[in-house]
């Protein structure tokens, strides 16, 4: 069973806190029949962190906008720092790139074997981060994490 699953990206802005957005949203329609079942469960609850994250800054506002036609309410986000307290804290860690993957199991040795890319399911595949891009990388990214946030959450509610 998962609690408490964290996502990491670099800067805490576009790709973790679409993803965690996403999830929360997500969790309430996907049906019960992954790998020990929820139904009836309490909320898996999903946060979000970066790498090089500074504490502090808003989300950005492309990806809040495209978030927002999809029918999903980001709220208020802050971004914030990963720490060895949120790896620790979580049950299940998903990254945006397979890089990260090392870089989250340096910051906390303990932390191998619930660390995975978010795209495990995909062939392990990373989300191109768009911040600063254009618009139509926004929405290939934003389409790409609802696709791999849709794999989870078949297989963890």
């Amino acid at each position: 069973m998962f609690a408490n699953v964290l996502i990491v990206c670099h800067a805490n802005v576009c790709r973790s806190p679409a993803a965690e957005m996403l999830f929360k949203a997500r969790q309430r329609t996907a049906p019960a029949s992954g790998i020990g079942a929820r139904r009836g469960a309490t909320p898996i609850a999903f946060h979000s962190a970066g790498l090089r994250a500074v504490n502090g800054h808003r989300m950005d506002p492309v990806m809040q906008r495209l978030l927002a036609e999809q029918g999903v309410a980001s709220g208020i986000h802050y971004s914030r720092r990963l720490s060895r307290e949120l790896v620790r804290d979580a049950n299940l860690v998903l990254v945006t790139e397979r890089a990260q993957v090392s870089e989250v199991e340096a910051l906390d040795p303990a932390s191998r074997g619930k660390v995975y890319p978010l795209g495990k399911w995909e062939d392990d595949s990373d989300v191109a981060d768009p911040h600063g891009g254009a618009e139509t990388a926004y929405r290939e990214s934003l389409v790409l994490i609802e696709h791999l946030v849709m794999g989870w959450l078949k297989k963890i509610c």
